[in-house]
């Protein structure tokens, strides 16, 4: 059922339905391996975003084009499950939906991902995805749905740019939350976390959140000073989908009221606490922003 969109987060870009197995080293060539787990779940950085943040208690909504094959029916009802507002989503017949298959490796602590591309992302004119872009109170997008929004003037947008995004500029973008790494392929590889966002923000972002995985993240407001918040001990099964849960509980804490730093703390809790899980999602907490609000009115 759609949501009111008075308060409503607004998620656009990719949607996968993602094979995952967890073995303790990389298979060899023609070599049988027995994975010590194996899930199939949700994934995508806009889709993963949404559901962290509907299990922060926001109100979401997600925006995309997948095709109508059984990976699509999953991954529609998996968001719906989580109460994720689906209604813009494109079906498309003449397209496959995006998937993945996903080794993750305990010995390394890493992954390989072999993947179906995702459809481009974009929207016909009087669409439901416009009737949403029009009142939500936040988007937020990924590398596929920034096109959609790019050109749209008078949106609190916040960018995941963990992925490169060809003709980007932070200008005009409220909360711009990179890795440390995309900034200094963006800056330059001598600077320092505090330049890097610095720069960012003399681009146009009015904020940046830089995240550095085991070092934690780096906020910076216009006109503030940049602050480190160090990264939250964490269990780790699998990294997948981290920075992803990191982008939808920031944006839910940040549109409930909390402060940026405060923000970035609350997100790295929640980012650092899915990593026990193989997948992406199974281990999202449900915790919503309002009881940290509660514990701490003087946020």
């Amino acid at each position: 059922m759609p949501l009111p969109s008075s308060e409503l987060l607004l998620f656009v870009g990719c949607a996968t339905l993602d094979s995952i197995a967890l073995v303790q080293d990389y298979p060899a060539a023609d070599s049988r391996t027995v994975a010590a787990d194996f899930s199939t779940a949700g994934g995508g950085p806009a889709a993963t975003a949404a559901v962290a943040a509907a299990r922060a208690g926001a109100q979401t909504a997600f925006a995309g084009v997948i095709g109508t094959d059984e990976e699509g029916d999953r991954i529609i009802s998996g968001l719906e499950a989580e109460g994720v507002d689906t209604s813009a989503v494109i079906r498309d017949a003449n397209v496959k939906t995006g998937a993945s298959v996903i080794v993750v490796s305990r010995a390394t602590e890493s992954r390989a991902i072999v993947t179906r591309p995702v459809p481009p992302v974009a929207f016909p004119a009087g669409s439901r995805f416009h009737e949403l872009l029009g009142t939500a109170a936040w988007v937020h997008v990924d590398h596929l749905g920034w096109n959609a929004v790019a050109r749209v003037p008078n949106l609190r947008i916040s960018v995941d740019a963990g992925n490169p995004i060809p003709s980007f500029t932070p200008k005009g973008v409220a909360l711009y939350v990179p890795t440390i790494e995309r900034l200094r392929a963006e800056y330059g590889e001598d600077l320092s976390p505090e330049a890097l966002l610095q720069q960012a923000v003399d681009d146009g972002a009015s904020a940046v959140v830089a995240t550095a995985g085991s070092e934690g993240a780096w906020v910076l407001e216009r006109d503030g000073n940049p602050v480190h918040v160090p990264a939250v001990p964490a269990h780790i099964v699998s990294t997948l989908g981290a920075g992803d849960v990191y982008h939808g509980a920031i944006l839910a804490a940040v549109a409930a009221g909390l402060p940026l730093v405060e923000a970035a703390n609350f997100a790295g809790r929640i980012a650092s606490a899915s990593c026990a899980g193989l997948d992406g999602r199974s281990l999202i907490p449900r915790q919503a922003v309002s009881t940290v609000l509660t514990a701490n009115p003087t946020a």
